[in-house]
């Protein structure tokens, strides 16, 4: 069996080979006028330096974001679409449960004018909202980060705080437990109630690791899996019944 796998593989080895020697026998033929088509070179994960990623196995990371250099992500966290997290000249540490929405931003700082080291730490089961940028800051557990926030460089957010969308925090600021601050610059708005803390953190970060599923098994498919699905949602989606009626169509029954 081990002989005839080594025999299709060297065959299709061939093969490949043969293709690509055609391609660019053509491409001289053509001459000035060939056209060279480039390949995508995304790497959802990459090595910076000797620094290398370190993602959980049960954390989903969005086939589009980017994961570059010394960044460690925790069980059952979401990197979604369009992020960008990049610990080149210090590291990313992001803990258990947290999701990163689509188009954030996570980077760090090597250290500030006073000399001081700054990583970007973001605990358990933090929101990070769409668009958001952080940026050598701290987030505690359990903390919310609106849409289109930004956290400048020292910033620390303590345990069930909220920064509301769109506020700016200026460097060296810390929002104590419990707060929610917006604006530009963040100031303080109001507490947060006990009801609030105890319904809304856990159950929006609970949210995204359900919806990160789903999202994983769906990117996992491959390329016949999904052609499938499209031949069956076409086949037996489901209409309006005036819809089906104004048309004259009787709506096949899925099988079991």
């Amino acid at each position: 069996m081990g002989t005839l796998r080594k025999a299709i593989y060297a065959v299709g080895f061939w093969v490949r080979e043969t293709g690509q020697a055609i391609d660019r026998l053509g491409c001289r033929l053509q001459g000035n006028y060939y056209f060279h088509e480039q390949l995508s070179r995304h790497r959802t994960l990459m090595n910076i330096f000797d620094k290398v990623p370190n993602v959980h196995k049960d954390a989903f990371v969005a086939p589009s974001a980017s994961v570059i250099g010394d960044v460690q992500i925790g069980q059952g966290s979401s990197i979604w679409y369009g992020c960008v997290l990049r610990g080149d000249v210090n590291s990313v540490r992001i803990g258990s449960g947290t999701n990163i929405q689509d188009n954030s931003l996570v980077h760090v700082a090597k250290s500030n004018l006073s000399g001081k080291v700054l990583p970007t730490i973001i605990g358990d089961n933090v929101t990070v909202g769409h668009s958001a940028v952080l940026h050598g800051c701290t987030v505690e557990d359990e903390s919310f980060i609106g849409t289109g926030a930004t956290l400048l460089d020292g910033v620390v957010v303590e345990k069930n705080s909220m920064v509301a969308a769109g506020a700016l925090v200026r460097q060296n600021t810390k929002i104590p437990c419990g707060e929610v601050w917006g604006g530009n610059p963040a100031k303080f708005m109001r507490k947060l109630t006990e009801e609030e803390i105890a319904a809304f953190f856990s159950q929006s970060a609970t949210n995204y690791s359900n919806l990160a599923l789903v999202h994983a098994a769906e990117n996992a498919k491959t390329f016949d899996e999904v052609e499938f699905k499209k031949v069956l949602h076409k086949k037996f989606a489901r209409r309006d019944e005036e819809y089906n009626s104004m048309l004259g169509v009787v709506q096949e029954v899925p099988p079991s």
